[in-house]
C-alpha cells in the first residue's frame, strides 16, 4: 500500500502515534508518505520505505495569519497525485480532516478517489472541538471521513457525546514497541541521578494546564519525607515555570530535575521507579503506557482513558484528579517495599503487552484493506 499520513510533528501523543504507526508500517513493506510541516520529531532514521513531505507556508501581506490548511491540502493534492497514494490517514481532526476533505474533493474532480481515515486523539474533541469557532467544522470533517478511529473507548463515547456524529467510530487502541522499551537501566546513569540508592519518580508530558504538574510537586514533597527519592521531569510547557517555582518555595530543587524535550523515553525511563501522572483528562495516556512497558509502576488520576491501560492495585494507582495525599500514600505503599516495588513494575511491563505495537497495527492495516477493497 502507499499511504499518506498527515499529522503534528510535535511530541504530543498524536504525532508520536502518528510517527510510530508510520515506521512500522513501512517495516512491513509499505510505501508510507508523511505530509507535515516539519520532520516528525520520532522520525529520525532512514528508512528506503519513508517519504517526508513538508508543507510550506509562504507569508503574504495580504494575510494576517499564514492560510496553513490551504498549503495543506495543496500538499496532499500532489503527494496523492505524484506518488499515487491509495489512501490517505489524518491524524487529529482539525485542520488535518478538513484539509483531507478539500484535498479529497481536488483530486475526485481529476477522477482519483482517495479513501481518508481520521483518528481522533483527545483534545481535537475536549478541547478544540468543543471551541464553538470550530465545532462546525470539526464535526463535518469528522463525518465526512471514510472511517474514523479513536484511541480509547472513552474517546470515542466522548465525541458521540459532543458531535452529532453520523458514522461508526471504531476504537483502535494507541500502542507501545514492548521491545523497545524493554531496557536494562544505565547504572551509571541511575547513580548520577541518585547517588545514595533514592527511589526515582517521573513525570513526561507538555506541561500544559490539564497535567496538573504541580500536583506532581506537591506529592514527590509528601513522598521524600518518608522514602528518600529523586523526581525527574521530562518534557516542557507553559506550566514547567510554575513548577519550578514551587519546588523552590518547598525547598526540594536539589532533588528535582528538570531535564526539558527528550526523544529516548527508553533510555530515561529504564531508570525510574515510579511514574506520576495527574492529569485533568487523557485521551488515552500513551506516557503511562510508555512508562509501563518500560517496567514502570505507573500512579495516575482514573481520568479519561488510563482505566483502560491500567490495573488498580497491581500495575499502579488510580485515584481522584487532585488526590494529592491518596496518590502519595499509594506511591509510599508502591515505593516502601523492594518486593513490592518489584512486583508492581513486573505487573506493568506485563499488561504494557497487551497493546503491543504489533498486535495493534494489523488492526490499522486490516482497516485499510477494507476500503481498498471497495474503493
Amino acid at each position: 500500500m502507499r499511504i499518506g499520513i498527515v499529522c503534528y510533528p510535535t511530541f504530543g501523543g498524536s504525532g508520536v502515534l502518528a510517527t510510530e504507526l508510520g515506521k512500522a508500517l513501512a517495516d512491513k513493506g509499505h510505501q508510507v508518505h508523511f505530509i507535515t510541516y516539519q520532520q516528525p520529531v520520532r522520525l529520525n532514521e532512514f528508512n528506503a520505505n519513508i517519504f517526508y513531505h513538508e508543507v510550506r507556508v509562504n507569508p503574504y501581506p495580504l494575510f494576517d495569519y499564514p492560510p496553513y490548511e490551504t498549503a495543506l491540502a495543496s500538499t496532499m493534492v500532489d503527494v496523492i497525485v505524484n506518488h499515487q497514494l491509495d489512501l490517505l490517514h489524518v491524524h487529529y481532526a482539525i485542520p488535518h480532516a478538513s484539509a483531507a476533505y478539500m484535498a479529497k474533493k481536488i483530486v475526485a474532480s481529476q477522477g482519483l478517489h482517495i479513501p481518508v481515515i481520521t483518528t481522533l486523539h483527545g483534545t481535537d474533541i475536549t478541547l478544540v472541538g468543543k471551541d464553538k469557532t470550530f465545532a462546525p467544522v470539526v464535526a463535518f470533517s469528522i463525518n465526512q471521513s471514510d472511517a474514523i478511529t479513536a484511541v480509547s473507548e472513552n474517546l470515542r463515547d466522548e465525541t458521540y457525546r459532543t458531535f452529532h456524529i453520523e458514522k461508526e467510530i471504531q476504537v483502535i487502541h494507541n500502542f507501545v514497541d514492548t521491545r523497545r522499551f524493554h531496557k536494562k537501566p544505565i547504572d551509571a546513569f541511575r547513580k548520577v541521578i541518585a547517588p545514595n540508592g533514592e527511589r526515582i519518580l517521573m513525570h513526561a508530558s507538555n506541561f500544559r494546564k490539564v497535567k496538573r504538574v504541580q500536583d506532581i510537586v506537591r506529592i514527590f514533597e509528601i513522598v521524600r519525607k518518608k522514602i528518600p527519592s529523586k523526581l525527574i521531569f521530562v518534557g516542557d510547557g507553559p506550566e514547567r515555570a510554575g513548577a519550578e517555582i514551587l519546588c523552590r518555595q518547598l525547598d526540594i530543587c536539589d532533588d528535582t530535575r528538570f531535564v526539558g524535550k527528550q526523544e529516548q523515553m527508553e533510555e530515561i525511563l529504564a531508570v525510574a521507579d515510579l511514574f506520576l501522572l495527574t492529569s485533568e483528562y487523557e485521551s488515552f495516556g500513551l506516557a503511562a503506557l510508555e512508562a509501563m512497558a518500560a517496567g514502570v509502576a505507573v500512579i495516575s488520576t482514573n481520568a479519561g482513558g488510563l482505566p483502560e491501560i491500567a490495573i488498580q492495585g497491581q500495575t499502579g494507582f488510580l485515584d481522584d484528579v487532585g488526590d494529592i495525599h491518596g496518590m502519595s500514600e499509594h506511591a509510599i505503599k508502591i515505593l516502601e517495599d523492594d518486593a513490592e516495588l518489584k512486583q508492581f513494575k513486573s505487573n506493568a511491563a506485563a499488561q504494557a503487552k497487551n497493546f503491543d505495537i504489533h498486535k495493534i497495527v494489523p488492526e490499522y492495516e486490516a482497516l485499510y484493506n477494507r476500503f481498498l477493497v471497495t474503493a
